[in-house]
């Protein structure tokens, strides 16, 4: 070895040992996971795309597959996001601090009109929330006795890993169970087409679905007038089945994670949600 190679020598080790950037050496790649929400789904795909667009160094992988599956993988740690159109349980929030050792945190990203959808052809323009829950527990069968025209109604919708299914459960059939004849679908798409094609169909789902069919009005009761959902009465909270979109992580988020929440709660992330069809959240 001549004298003349031990300093080319010498400085590469020492950049070996140190940790030294390489020259050109680009940014840490990183991948994010996200995953849950049916109703969500379209958003956060939307929300990945433009941030990688934005950020080529990170990977954001969006999974449906029902706010309950998106809860669990959080709990067992196979998703740092996880996307859900319902608020999580007290007991699955105890679930994720028993084993992960920190709280559930949440986000609210997006808002929401549960919207109860009919065929185009139906002369029906608005329910009761109690004709509502009377129908999906099939103690109404015929349109008939809600001012419709003589006819079966047939009874569609989400399965019960959905967040929309547990949302719709609570707050309009009083927590009572779905009819036997009620038929649960693995997407909300799926539940648009079928009512879509079924002239005494009825289902729900988020507003962003919508598509082909006709969006009912919805009264508190007998008492009340019916009220569309729109932007503005879901904002004043007049529409009485608005709810929130969330975004959950384990413990606060931090690096990647927390740089993708930032932006999607930014002007620009909010676009996406009124590209997506649904409505954007106000700002305090």
């Amino acid at each position: 070895m001549t004298k003349r190679m031990l300093p080319l020598l010498l400085t590469v080790s020492v950049a070996l040992l140190t940790g030294c950037p390489q020259p050109n050496a680009g940014p840490q790649h990183e991948t994010l996971t996200v995953k849950g929400s049916d109703t969500m789904s379209d958003i956060g795909k939307g929300w990945a795309e433009a941030y990688m667009k934005a950020h080529p160094e990170v990977s954001i992988q969006v999974t449906p597959g029902g706010s309950g599956v998106g809860i669990a993988a959080l709990i067992d740690g196979t998703t740092q996001i996880c996307q859900a159109s319902r608020a999580m349980k007290d007991s699955e929030k105890e679930a994720l601090k028993a084993k992960r050792m920190v709280d559930a945190v949440e986000t609210a990203v997006a808002l929401d009109a549960l919207s109860i959808y009919v065929n185009k052809d139906n002369p029906i323009k608005s329910l009761t929330i109690e004709q509502a829950g009377k129908i999906f527990r099939g103690e109404i069968t015929n349109w008939k006795d809600v001012g419709g025209t003589a006819g079966n109604i047939i009874l569609y919708g989400r399965d019960n890993s959905s967040g929309t299914y547990d949302y719709m459960k609570e707050h309009v059939l009083g927590k009572k169970d779905f009819s036997d004849k009620y038929q649960s679908l693995p997407g909300t798409g799926a539940v648009v087409n079928a009512v879509a094609q079924d002239k005494g169909g009825i289902g729900y789902g988020g507003i962003g679905f919508a598509a082909d069919i006709k969006l009912l009005s919805v009264a508190t009761d007998d008492k009340t007038p019916p009220v569309e959902p729109t932007r503005e009465n879901v904002l004043n909270r007049s529409y009485p089945i608005s709810r929130e979109l969330y975004w959950y992580t384990a413990g606060q988020p931090t690096g990647a994670a927390k740089a993708l929440i930032d932006f999607v709660l930014s002007s620009e992330g909010q676009k996406v949600v009124e590209e997506k069809g649904f409505f954007t959240v106000q700002k305090s």
